[in-house]
């Protein structure tokens, strides 16, 4: 799944075909390496996301909008100062890089045309957003590189930019037939692999396809191809970069999924002739996507999903995953928080069992004073061991002694040990009680931060953060931040309202404020995770619906990522709080069991 150069290519040409000539008219920095522009062109108006996250750098037209903080950063004012109104003369992509480049027309303060660069560069932890003047001097970027950082290329204000050349590769577009020849022979890797190696933009899964178009093993190595195989291996390469210069490109994803039964269907005459008809996309695993189609994927299990436009494939396949990449990258201090004090009271559990252990012998000592209490009379002094009928166990047993002690002194030698012993274990098992209790808070925690979709989920969880001392309070008089978070919320297949607490503080409020006696509650059994709350309005529940509960249950707990998990049902009216637990944690002594894959194949109300 790669960000490759014919991506690039797609989506330049669908960015000409759309923004080119068309005039900015607003620009947000929603994230810190993040733009949104809003630009109007022919009558229409469309959004142009641009990301240089490390993690998953982005570029695509979209129709969502983003909230922007209320002070806009550095970067996005000097932006609006220059460009804040200014027209899209071109949009390009130079040498087949994973680069767009967009020159950019506007007025200064004196009223003359001026023109200048932004260039978005899509190089994974290298991606970038940067600010040029025509003749190339970078005026600013959106993350700066100085040469501390890379020594290849400083990204400062008053540099001049250009595109660093690390690899030695050739132009796709442009290579001849001899270029081509000599690079991909000279290689002694797999033929698969020189492609991508010897060529600018081509990513390894398109390696495989040209190999798979031109009917040549891409495991073989470069070296041994023949003069003919190598004729009609640069002939089909340039079949496909006719379709990318002539603007034929078919965006795609390939899933991986069960398409037997759509098959079956559509002989049966039973679904009409639509690819796409029939199949729960959601259901099935996207394999890899591209701008071309790609046709090394055979078999029954593998199905394309083709897409009207580059941006539409790129926001289906990475929406969801940049939601969660942005949102991790916000939660990192508090799972830095939790993280620590997880590992530091696991190590504290851990030496607090192998104390509590060791008192296991206590009752060994105490009986060891009562049979010498009882047998003493019968030792004459000196000795070093004594042998006695143990009268609780019927059993012989050998007590080690001190010699230089009598037997009352050794009798009190093990009361005393037992006494110690004792007052230890009584200690530890309430310490190792509390212990436990903190990591099943924490731990709950933790799943908290794993279903967080939104930035005011968060909120919440800092707040109990702060109530239970892992983070310093705020100060007295400071605003408390406005909760947005609300419960996933979701109508079951035959009516029925379904509520999902995100944490701690809306798993206590929806079992002990929304629910009510009868209706249902339902949580992952002996894991974290969330109370599933079932309304049943004093109706009986259909099977259904508890098999859909319970899959909700599984998926917003720990358990999420295994095949079946174990989940324990029961009528609100049995769930107790426990007095002064943390908030969300209950008691159930009877209770129902099912199991369940995890899932959330419901809609969200």
């Amino acid at each position: 799944m790669a960000f490759d150069g014919i991506t690039i290519a797609n989506l330049t040409y669908e960015l000409k075909q759309t923004i080119e000539g068309g005039k900015i008219a607003k620009i947000a920095q929603p994230e810190k390496d993040e733009l949104l522009f809003t630009i109007k062109n022919s009558k229409a108006a469309y959004r142009l996301l641009l990301s240089a996250s490390a993690s998953l750098p982005l570029l695509y037209l979209t129709e969502t909008n983003k909230k922007s903080p209320l002070t806009a950063p550095n970067f996005c004012m000097l932006l609006r100062k220059h460009i804040g109104s200014a027209k899209i003369l071109e949009v390009s992509q130079p040498g087949f890089e994973r680069v767009i480049e967009l020159k950019l027309e506007h007025l200064d303060e004196l009223g003359d045309v001026c023109r200048k660069r932004l260039i978005i560069e899509l190089m994974g932890k290298h991606s970038n957003i940067i600010f040029c003047k025509e003749d190339g001097t970078i005026l600013d970027s959106i993350k700066h590189i100085s040469a501390q950082v890379s020594s290849v290329r400083e990204v400062l204000p008053g540099r001049e930019y250009f595109i660093p050349r690390t690899a030695n590769k050739a132009n796709p577009l442009t290579v001849t037939e001899e270029e081509f020849g000599a690079a991909i022979r000279q290689s002694p890797m797999p033929l698969s692999k020189a492609l991508y190696q010897t060529l600018t933009g081509i990513s390894p899964i398109i390696g495989e396809e040209i190999c798979h178009l031109a009917s040549i093993d891409g495991d073989i190595s470069a070296n041994a191809l023949s003069d003919m195989e190598l004729l009609h291996l640069y002939r089909t390469f340039q079949g496909m970069m006719a379709d990318v210069r002539e603007g034929n490109f078919s965006p795609n994803i390939v899933y991986e999924g069960d398409f037997q039964d759509v098959q079956d269907d559509r002989l049966n005459g039973t679904k009409g002739g639509g690819e796409e008809e029939g199949i729960d996309w959601e259901e099935c695993a996207p394999v890899e996507f591209a701008a071309l189609p790609l046709t090394c994927f055979m078999g029954a299990n593998y199905r394309p999903r083709h897409f009207s436009s580059i941006s539409r494939l790129l926001e289906t396949y990475y929406a969801s995953k940049n939601t969660i990449t942005r949102i991790r990258q916000k939660s990192s201090d508090l799972r830095r928080i939790v993280q620590t004090a997880l590992e530091r009271n696991y190590k504290k559990y851990d030496l607090q069992e192998k104390q509590l252990k060791d008192t296991g012998k206590r009752e060994k000592y105490r009986i060891y004073g009562e049979l010498l209490n009882t047998y003493g009379y019968e030792l004459k002094g000196g000795e070093k061991e004594f042998s006695c009928l143990d009268y609780y166990s019927n059993k012989e047993v050998k007590i080690p002694l001190d010699p230089q002690m009598t037997a009352l002194e050794n009798s009190q030698r093990f009361f005393e040990k037992y006494n110690k012993l004792k007052r230890t274990y009584e200690a530890l098992s309430e310490l190792t009680l509390e212990t436990k209790k903190e990591i099943d808070h924490l731990e709950s925690i933790s799943a908290a931060l794993d279903i967080a979709l939104q930035e005011g989920d968060l909120v919440q969880i800092k707040e109990e953060l702060m109530e239970y001392g892992y983070i310093k309070k705020r100060h007295a008089g400071a605003k408390k931040p406005k909760i947005t978070s609300k419960p996933f919320h979701y109508l079951s297949s035959d009516g029925f309202h379904i509520y999902v607490g995100k944490n701690n503080y809306q798993n206590e409020e929806l079992t002990f404020k929304l629910a009510t006696g009868n209706d249902w509650w339902f949580h992952a059994k002996g894991i974290p995770g969330s109370h599933v709350i079932v309304k049943s309005e004093g109706k009986e529940l259909p099977d259904r619906v508890f098999e859909e509960a319970g899959a909700l249950a599984a998926y917003y707990s720990k358990g999420r990522d295994s095949e079946k998990v174990e989940i324990d049902y029961v009528q609100k009216k049995s769930v107790k709080k426990v007095a002064g637990a943390a908030p969300g944690f209950v008691i159930y002594h009877t209770n129902y069991s099912l199991v369940a894959a995890p899932g959330c194949k419901l809609e969200e109300v």
